[in-house]
């Protein structure tokens, strides 16, 4: 222990320094504190998730510390500035729409509905691993064209947890699924126009531009991406994951009865409360209610009629939580000093191809949002990318927008990591190949299909 302790510390210190190092090579001279304390926040914190010196909701409440007791104390900073913002973050819309879904996957666990949608997967797709997998991944995929990626992924993820359960942490499946789940809700958010935040921000900027685009219109772009990037994504977890036979046990798909009694009434409300959530969900667009504020709908009712008590409200994933809101605050930190908006601009004054450019902006979007929102990133990039494409704004804001939406290194990355992760049986390592392999093709593909279809 102690010598794991010492390993762990070590780590921590080279990840310091090697941050320092950094901010002192490419900081510019008229960086004023703030900037300095937050760019080698940015470097300091993700080292330490590469790394997994610690925990990484610990680092998500370093990061939330670091910013109140740095930028917001006079005497270490000759500009203090309010940081009721990044205190804030634990009740963003964000943390509420995560709970929402946790509240849903606990509702559907505790009245066999889980039981019930993987069974009606397995029925679709067969018992054999690797069909398994596909078929929880299309589903998923389906699911989330068009319902929050977050909501989507803990009500899949409640209806496997029954098969992960029996197969263990260790099982090539169990990682496989894990994986599989967070990358299908991804992609499938990427189809449509309402799918994911990035693309909502885009056809907004693309209104004010006097460019509307439209539902059918994002799928001409969206469909083609999200088909390459499944294929793609399911070959490669099957290839990395289930690499060796893989033996489900006796009785998993075993759905006949209930391995607890379940109350009728319990299991019919929460079927009811699902299907009206879900509903304002997608007609979001017609009475305007925030995705978030619909979670209201479950978190309210499934206390109040019993379905969940006590003891299951604190069985959450509360470190989940904490994860992303340091991961919020970070952004909100980058966005508040103008660190992205300054090395952006800087980039614009280069004699670069308009080509090049873009190219450079969809990578940059893409490793942004690895460590903030990509939502905060694709509200600074879409603007820039636009400006620096004069008579295809609209194929900048799209192939931006794209490449927000394939962070997915970390598991602060995007909520869907999150709660994935929120079952202990993952570990940050598990998520870089596949981070990594969408985070390297899916801005290719995307401006691949864009420039193909101009």
């Amino acid at each position: 222990m102690q010598q794991l302790l010492s390993h762990n510390l070590s780590k921590v210190i080279l990840s310091a320094f090697f941050s320092l190092v950094l901010v002192l090579i490419i900081q510019e001279p008229f960086f004023n504190v703030s900037q300095n304390y937050v760019l080698f926040l940015l470097f300091f914190s993700v080292a330490l998730w590469l790394t997994e010196a610690v925990p990484a909701y610990v680092v998500s409440l370093f990061i939330i510390a670091y910013l109140v007791f740095t930028l917001g104390n006079p005497f270490l900073n000759p500009e203090p500035v309010k940081i009721d913002a990044y205190v804030n973050t634990f009740s963003s819309s964000g943390i509420w729409l995560i709970m929402g879904g946790f509240f849903i996957a606990s509702a559907m666990t505790k009245t066999g509905l889980d039981k019930i949608l993987f069974s009606f997967a397995i029925r679709l797709s067969g018992v054999e691993p690797n069909r398994i997998l596909t078929g929880i991944m299309l589903i998923t995929m389906c699911m989330s064209m068009f319902m929050s990626n977050t909501a989507t992924t803990a009500m899949i993820l409640a209806s496997v947890m029954p098969l992960l359960l029996a197969l263990g942490k260790e099982n090539g499946l169990t990682k496989a699924l894990l994986i599989g789940v967070p990358v299908a809700s991804t992609i499938g958010g990427m189809a449509t126009v309402i799918g994911s935040p990035p693309n909502i921000i885009t056809a907004s900027l693309l209104q004010k531009a006097g460019d509307p685009i439209g539902f059918v219109e994002w799928l001409k772009y969206g469909v083609p991406v999200v088909a390459v990037l499944f294929v793609v994504s399911v070959w490669t977890i099957r290839k990395y994951f289930i690499r060796t036979a893989i033996v489900i046990p006796d009785g998993v798909f075993d759905f006949r009865k209930d391995s607890v009694e379940v109350n009728p009434f319990h299991r019919m409300a929460v079927i009811c409360i699902i299907i009206v959530t879900i509903l304002f969900w997608l007609t979001s667009s017609i009475h305007h209610i925030p995705v978030a504020t619909v979670c209201a709908i479950p978190l309210v009712l499934f206390p109040a009629l019993g379905i969940m008590d006590a003891k299951d409200i604190k069985s959450i994933s509360w470190d989940t939580l904490f994860l992303v809101a340091g991961g919020l605050a970070l952004g909100l930190a980058l966005e508040d000093t103008q660190l992205l908006n300054h090395y952006a601009k800087e980039l614009l004054s280069l004699n670069m191809s308009p080509l090049v450019l873009i190219v450079f902006f969809c990578y940059l979007t893409m490793i942004v949002s690895n460590v903030m929102s990509n939502t905060a990133a694709s509200s600074i990039m879409i603007p820039l990318g636009m400006s620096i494409m004069p008579g295809a704004e609209r194929e900048a804001a799209i192939v931006i927008a794209l490449s927000a939406s394939v962070a997915l290194l970390f598991p602060v990355s995007s909520p869907s990591n999150a709660i994935v992760y929120s079952t202990g049986m993952l570990e940050q390592k598990d998520y870089k190949i596949m981070g990594l392999v969408l985070g390297l093709l899916g801005p290719c593909v995307a401006l691949a299909v864009v420039l193909l279809l101009r």
